[in-house]
């Protein structure tokens, strides 16, 4: 487990809303340690973000130099495309780190919180996903915010 706004990686992902306004969990974790008001300025001229799709912007006072914003899905289910919306999620923010040039990416369990997506099942989507795509970068790191998040991805990688 660990806090994904101190981690020392090129870019961290934000499980943002689709406004990209600064809401709770990680979301709103991220706007406090970047400093919400310079974050909210640079999320406000993005235009929102829909969702599975992920736009960056700097990170401000976060170790990371960037933020890759995404949008999840909300859980309602599973039968609305949810588990496709989610690694559209993974994939695309893939893309827009390779874009920004950098090396090292931190993921937090997207839809896990608010979105209500099932822990299990997003842990799996997430390692399918990213064990599938094509990527340059060469550390990506799926970062637990507590003990259940952590036995998730400990399960769907094998471990």
């Amino acid at each position: 487990m660990a806090d994904i706004t101190t981690l020392k990686v090129d870019a961290v992902v934000n499980a943002a809303n689709r406004y990209l306004q600064g809401g709770g969990g990680v979301d709103g974790a991220i706007h406090a340690a970047a400093g919400d008001e310079e974050l909210s300025a640079a999320c406000a001229v993005l235009g929102g973000c829909d969702p599975g799709d992920a736009k960056a912007t700097p990170g401000f006072r976060l170790a990371a130099r960037f933020v890759v914003h995404t949008v999840g899905p909300v859980w309602r289910g599973g039968g609305h495309g949810e588990a496709e919306i989610l690694a559209s999620c993974y994939r695309r923010c893939v893309e827009v780190a390779e874009e920004l040039g950098v090396k090292s990416v931190a993921f937090p369990a997207i839809s896990t919180g608010a979105f209500g997506f099932p822990h299990e099942q997003a842990a799996q989507v997430a390692v399918d996903t990213l064990r599938a795509v094509a990527t340059a970068l060469q550390e990506i790191l799926l970062v637990a915010f507590d003990q259940s998040v952590l036995c998730s991805y400990e399960r769907a990688l094998g471990e």
